[in-house]
């Protein structure tokens, strides 16, 4: 365990584990490592002591780059050699005090460290859940993670920090259309800015990226191809996160007509992060997109969630049992039901379509049964035509899953624990 009466300080890139062998790191090192950064960085923003330059350094990689932490583009199987580097101190002398000052106003040992702390937060589920560990390590770690994301917080709220803002990352992609067009869209990329870890909106996951693909490949079977632009589509996205899903829609109706996109979210941090993509993307353009607070447990179904919806988009965003519960109530308010007096719509109603990640370890692994529990799969069309006493007209429905499909995962795309994506079309069939 880690002495913290100790008054030696290690740099970050010279003491901090490699994220790449995490799953051998046991708590006490991770409670040391991030004593570590807490002393060094956890006072007022350093100022450098007069007389007294940074080291000139010499690194084999370059510490901080464009690429965006583990969370839903690059995997946590990649090698972490981007955090190794070797320091070498041509300047710098004096107290051990001077010394500290001057390792605290290191800009590239405070990027290093942001850097690992993001990346530990990120690859913290399969760790903190490790086979093999007994309750109390396992209750270690999970602590262990609850206090990296404070100790984030703390490192970039920090005055030193002000002119990069946030340190948020922008990613910019390209979606092949069917046809041979291209949809391109910008995403910033915010990181956890408060003690709220359930925020986790604001960074883009995987399985949105591997739905908007789906979409651009066949924007007809999602009811947004060109041909749908004169039809008054009411479009809603649970859990917008980012936006990715509404700004692929809205970006294959161009240019709007009657169409109507509304993305939803409860964070506040993630609804400001929402409306900047937003903006971004459709620059002094008209759009169909407009940001509203949603909240599943309690849904507030005043305007603009007082009719129905033809389209409901959702990725990743059941982490919770009751989540798969909370949204079903929505969709069953929010989604249009056959024989509807709306002139937007088949017969058959509006249509969910949401995608779930297939993860296999960690905290949230087999969370996709609970959609599959919450929603019954409607009847095989051999099942149909033996019962053909159910070809009646009724005003009673129920929501079930119409079609599922597995996805395959995406190279450079998602996180470690995750093995593929499944696909719900969710729409209404007979009571």
């Amino acid at each position: 365990m880690y002495d913290s009466s100790n008054p030696s300080i290690c740099a970050p890139s010279a003491g901090l584990p490699p994220l790449s062998k995490l799953l051998d790191t046991s708590s006490g090192q991770i409670y040391y490592s991030l004593d570590n950064l807490r002393q060094l960085y956890g006072r007022q923003p350093a100022t450098l002591p007069p007389k007294l330059s940074l080291p000139i350094r010499r690194h084999q990689q370059l510490i901080h780059d464009d690429s965006v932490p583990d969370s839903g583009y690059a995997s946590a199987e990649e090698e972490e050699n981007d955090l190794d580097a070797e320091d070498v101190f041509v300047t710098g002398s004096g107290t051990e005090d001077e010394s500290f000052e001057v390792l605290r106003a290191d800009p590239l040992e405070r990027a290093f460290a942001i850097k690992w702390v993001t990346g530990f937060i990120a690859r913290s589920d399969t760790w903190a859940s490790e086979d093999g560990i007994d309750d109390v390590e396992a209750d270690r770690r999970t602590e262990a993670v609850e206090n990296a994301t404070k100790l984030l917080s703390l490192l970039l709220s920090s005055e030193q920090l002000e002119e990069e803002e946030d340190c948020s990352v922008t990613r910019s992609f390209q979606f092949l259309v069917q046809g041979g067009t291209v949809i391109e869209a910008e995403l910033n990329d915010a990181p956890l800015l408060n003690e709220d870890h359930t925020c986790v909106g604001l960074q883009s996951w995987a399985s949105s990226i591997v739905l908007s693909e789906q979409i651009c490949a066949d924007p007809s079977r999602f009811s947004l191809s060109s041909s749908n632009k004169g039809i008054p589509l009411r479009i809603l996205e649970l859990g917008a996160g980012t936006g990715l899903l509404s700004i692929v829609a809205a970006k294959l109706l161009q240019p709007p007509t009657s169409t109507s996109i509304f993305a939803t979210d409860y964070h506040p941090d993630v609804l400001v992060n929402l409306r900047a993509n937003i903006a971004t993307n459709f620059p002094g353009l008209a759009h169909p997109i407009s940001v509203h607070q949603l909240d599943w447990e309690f849904p507030d179904y005043s305007a603009p969630m007082d009719e129905p919806f033809d389209l409901i988009l959702a990725a990743d965003v059941v982490y919770h049992p009751d989540h798969a519960r909370w949204i079903k109530a929505c969709a069953e308010r929010l989604l249009l039901r056959p024989n509807s007096s709306s002139s937007s719509s088949s017969s058959e109603g509006g249509v969910f379509w949401l995608m779930m990640a297939l993860r296999i370890s960690g905290r949230h692994e087999g969370m996709f049964h609970t959609v599959e529990d919450i929603f019954p799969d409607a009847p095989s069309s051999s099942e149909k035509e033996l019962d053909v006493s159910k070809e009646v007209v009724t005003d009673e429905w129920q929501l079930a899953v119409l079609e599922k499909i597995e996805l395959g995962k995406l190279k450079g795309v998602g996180r470690a624990d995750e093995r593929g994506y499944l696909l719900f079309k969710i729409g209404w069939i007979p009571c």
